[in-house]
């Protein structure tokens, strides 16, 4: 992309909002606002970019090389437990990494001129303001949202891997693989 361009975009999306330029975007390239969610400010501004630059192209017809004939098989399996005991490991690893030294390394990061990206992460504004709490909250919700958009996936094999051990769960997606996914 030219120098600039994403400086460009940013202040029109300052001045203009996200909606507004995620119409710009399925003006000029709908196959790519399908693929980005209009509140997604930073998806939609590199997809703007790209689009300037010609570097974003619309998909090419359905290639003969991915249809189900010649499609290796794939199985796509979902891992999910029952939300207490999932919170309770969430919680148990977070207490390990503040433990290991994360609020630590996020004020050393933080000193050092974090990017944007680096301050978006699970836990970073939470830690930096000393909330353990929060990112437990943070991190609780974020593995709520990945369940609900997994179960929403077609032909997902969710495998509920409550009170049971990695052998067993391997053992079950192996099982199911054999059966073509039932």
């Amino acid at each position: 992309p030219a120098e600039g361009a994403r400086e460009r975009w940013i202040a029109e999306l300052e001045r203009r909002g996200p909606q507004a330029l995620h119409a710009v975007l399925r003006e000029r390239a709908p196959w790519a606002a399908d693929e980005v969610e209009a509140n997604d400010r930073q998806r939609v501004v590199r997809a703007l970019e790209l689009l300037d630059a010609g570097e974003l192209e619309p998909p090419a017809e359905e290639s003969q090389l991915w249809t189900a004939d010649v499609r290796h098989p794939t199985l796509l399996v979902g891992l999910a437990m029952e939300r207490e005991q999932l919170y309770e490991r969430i919680d148990a690893r977070v207490d390990r990494m503040v433990a290991a030294g994360a609020a630590e390394e996020v004020r050393r990061a933080n000193a050092a001129g974090a990017s944007a990206t680096a301050r978006k992460a699970l836990g970073f504004a939470e830690l930096l303001a000393g909330d353990v709490d929060a990112m437990r909250r943070r991190t609780r919700n974020y593995a709520r949202r990945q369940l609900t958009w997994m179960r929403k996936l077609a032909d997902v094999n969710v495998i509920d891997t409550t009170d049971r051990s990695a052998s067993e769960v391997a053992e079950e997606i192996l099982v199911s693989w054999v059966r073509g996914g039932e």
